[in-house]
């Protein structure tokens, strides 16, 4: 939904012509941590699937990457990754582009920790670190913020991705 409104996030820098290059698909690729390494298989067209739909090739994804048996499909194509450092147990990463896309997205894993309320007490809150890269070529920090602080929104308040999912 984020990636709807800052379309620039989902798209491609060509070398050879020196074009950004939209991408109509949100082919989201999801970093899987194998015994043979790291892969980064893609959920196809993530924008027309439902949750469960999502959920079932992720599955699917996942129980290949173990195998070692992505095919090509499934690894290339992508337009955007996710890398769920906090799986491993980090909090912070460094994402590096997998290009040709312009963007990542690395996710840390979930903390308590005290948080303040407005009236001065203190309760317990779940905080998770993301970090994003970005190509600058393509995207300036302040588009990269403004998808952040919308797809944060989405992650906290997930019954609004429910109302505006097909």
């Amino acid at each position: 939904m984020a990636m709807n409104k800052y379309p620039s996030l989902n798209s491609c820098f060509s070398e050879e012509s020196q074009e950004v290059i939209l991408k109509g698909s949100h082919n989201i690729g999801i970093a899987m941590a194998t015994p043979d390494g790291l892969v980064v298989p893609n959920i196809k067209n993530v924008q027309s699937l439902s949750i469960l739909e999502i959920t079932k090739e992720l599955s699917r994804l996942q129980k290949l990457a173990l195998d070692n048996k992505l095919s090509r499909e499934d690894i290339y194509g992508g337009t955007i990754t996710l890398s769920n450092i906090g799986a491993i147990g980090g909090k912070f990463g460094s994402p590096l582009l997998n290009l040709p896309e312009v963007s990542i997205i690395a996710i840390g894993r979930i903390q308590k920790v005290p948080h303040f309320a407005d009236d001065g007490n203190v309760y317990p809150a779940s905080v998770m670190t993301v970090n994003i890269g970005a190509d600058h070529r393509v995207l300036d920090g302040a588009t990269v913020a403004r998808f952040c602080n919308e797809w944060k929104l989405y992650i906290e308040k997930p019954e609004l991705l429910m109302l505006h999912m097909r």
